[in-house]
């Protein structure tokens, strides 16, 4: 199903629902600048917000909420295990902190954020717990290969509800999207509009004409009708609102493919297995 409003959901393999566009606050300074991002994106209609301990805004993202005056079970909100705190127990105790700093009872998706080598298997361990203790609606991981996947699937016999890694047209990852697919595991892209880059490429541009669109309104239009979800960044208003109209236009197989067909495997932030952990 192709999500047809901001209000769309997909439903993850532990029937939680999951809004299919979210706002991304990576890089998003904490104070004025979050709240002022998160307030713009509820505002508009936005009820999914995507933060992690190590973007330092977790605290402003939680004021933003409490301010919105929009009732938190109708928000979905997303945080992760930053390297340093990952492990067993120091996973538990992050876990906590990041609540405290949300100023929430719970958050709906909680992943582990980066595969480091000695500890992630015990960290998923971790997130488990955290499921079965019911301090959290979901679990999943962000920037795991399958062999990662295959690993703590193997260890815990749980799977992720969310797999959330670097996608966008030069980095389409249709092997690792099959293998989620395969799985049920829900594949989210962060920095769908390859942070600003390529933009400018002939191919979105000749698509975004055709429908009246911006080349980045085609990429999250492109992810959305590949299945996976999206959580672009902005701190503007007017962009948080153009990055959610996406829902009124179709691209055909063909545009799709014209699109797939961009792929360089180009990352621009880090490959899982070679980060500087």
């Amino acid at each position: 199903m192709t999500a047809k409003s901001l209000t769309d959901t997909v439903t993850l393999n532990n029937g939680v629902e999951m809004p299919w566009l979210g706002l991304g606050v990576w890089k998003v300074e904490d104070g004025n600048q979050v709240v002022q991002s998160v307030a713009a994106a509820l505002a508009h209609g936005y009820r999914s917000i995507d933060t992690a301990a190590v973007y330092k805004n977790e605290v402003g993202v939680g004021k933003a909420i409490k301010e919105s005056g929009v009732k938190r079970e109708e928000l979905f909100v997303t945080t992760k295990v930053w390297n340093s705190d990952q492990g067993f127990d120091s996973t538990l105790k992050a876990y906590e902190a990041s609540l405290d700093k949300l100023g929430l009872d719970y958050v709906d998706l909680y992943l582990v954020h980066w595969p480091v080598k000695a500890t992630y298997r015990e960290t998923w361990k971790a997130l488990v717990k955290l499921y079965e203790d019911q301090r959290v609606r979901a679990i999943g991981v962000s920037n795991h290969h399958i062999h990662h996947l295959e690993a703590i699937i193997e260890d815990t016999g749980v799977v992720p509800a969310v797999n959330q890694v670097e996608c966008h047209p030069l980095l389409t990852q249709k092997e690792l999207l099959a293998y989620c697919n395969d799985k049920g595991i829900r594949m989210e892209a962060w920095s769908p509009l390859m942070q600003g880059n390529n933009l400018d490429h002939e191919t979105l541009v000749t698509i975004a004409k055709k429908h009246n669109k911006t080349p980045a309104q085609v990429v999250l239009r492109w992810d959305l009708q590949n299945g996976v979800i999206v959580i672009p960044k902005s701190v503007r208003a007017e962009r948080i609102r153009e990055n959610a109209d996406v829902f009124d236009f179709e691209l055909t197989s063909e545009e799709m493919a014209a699109i797939d067909a961009m792929n360089q495997n180009r990352r621009y932030g880090s490959d899982p297995d070679n980060f500087n952990f």
